[in-house]
């Protein structure tokens, strides 16, 4: 099951979609039609609007919904609640109450930035003003000018998560989806710590899906790829990991309580823009892409500092 957030282009309304072939059908409106019909429906259904809300009634709520769907004729459900990609505007995949991002979790990656591979995971946090939604600008800011773009699978956890063993700590996700770790590389390195030079706005691209787990089968063992103008500039697979995701939720755990929705983006494989000969910048009518096998796509256009 793959779920957004978005909003059609004649409503400010924010709505939960689950994906269904090439359309997002709105969840809300697809409920109170099928109740509609004289079927059960669970009550919160009928106005939910946001993948939080899912996330948090836990397994129940995504059984809950598959009724709907797989009942539902199909003329009658393209009338009421799909919308085709071009009708709608997708937000972050979530809202969630920290973002914290792993340095370094490719040895490749390491080295090409010069560092040794690091002997624990490397942890930051990503702000929340950074979070942007697929499709929406990267804005390039007016502190820094060598903005470089990074390609990762994202975790979101499904539950109140404290010390968990590694041998459980799968359990405790909701679900993966992407993200674009848009750094501003001299802040990054001027600063002493990355705070500034990953937290500035527009730098958090998140989703466009949120992909459950029960649909990851091996959550080591899928592609990753950042596409820079349509080409292929990182690719790897989540089994050249340092540590894990497994690992590093248990290690996140020990000292920071992760709750429903919370997002670890799990670190960017080599081939980022900065460290090529010559570096490659983002500039203003690039376009970043993030693909993640099974997943889907992440794509993003740069503009000019607004």
């Amino acid at each position: 099951m793959k779920l957004a957030q978005f909003k059609t282009r004649n409503s400010d309304k924010q709505r939960l979609g689950l994906l269904l072939g090439d359309v997002v059908c709105d969840v809300a409106e697809l409920a109170r039609a099928h109740q509609s019909t004289g079927a059960s429906v669970a009550e919160w259904l009928l106005n939910v609007d946001s993948t939080l809300e899912v996330i948090r009634r836990g397994p129940e709520a995504v059984a809950q919904l598959d009724p709907l769907f797989a009942r539902q004729p199909g003329s009658q459900r393209s009338a009421i609640v799909a919308h085709r990609a071009d009708e709608i505007d997708y937000l972050p995949a979530v809202y969630p109450s920290k973002i914290l991002a792993i340095g370094r979790n490719y040895a490749d990656h390491a080295l090409e930035g010069g560092g040794e591979p690091p002997k624990a995971p490397l942890i930051f946090a990503k702000l929340a003003n950074a979070l942007s939604a697929h499709d929406a600008p990267i804005v390039l800011p007016t502190v820094s000018e060598t903005i470089d773009w990074e390609a990762e699978l994202a975790v979101v956890i499904g539950r109140h998560t404290k010390a968990v063993a590694e041998a459980d700590a799968l359990d405790y996700v909701f679900g993966y989806t992407m993200m674009n770790d848009v750094t501003a590389r001299d802040l990054q390195r001027k600063d002493g710590q990355w705070t500034r030079g990953k937290g500035l706005d527009t730098f958090a691209p998140l989703g466009p899906f949120i992909t459950t787990r029960d649909e990851i089968r091996d959550v080591q063992n899928l592609n990753v790829e950042g596409l820079y103008n349509g080409e292929v500039t990182q690719t790897s697979n989540t089994s050249k990991m340092i540590f894990s995701i497994a690992h590093l939720i248990s290690y996140i755990s020990q000292g920071i309580t992760l709750e429903p929705g919370d997002v670890i983006a799990s670190g960017t494989p080599e081939g980022v823009g900065f460290f090529r000969d010559p570096p490659v910048l983002l500039k203003p009518g690039d376009v970043c892409e993030v693909r993640v096998e099974k997943l889907g796509s992440l794509r993003n256009p740069v503009v000019a500092p607004q």
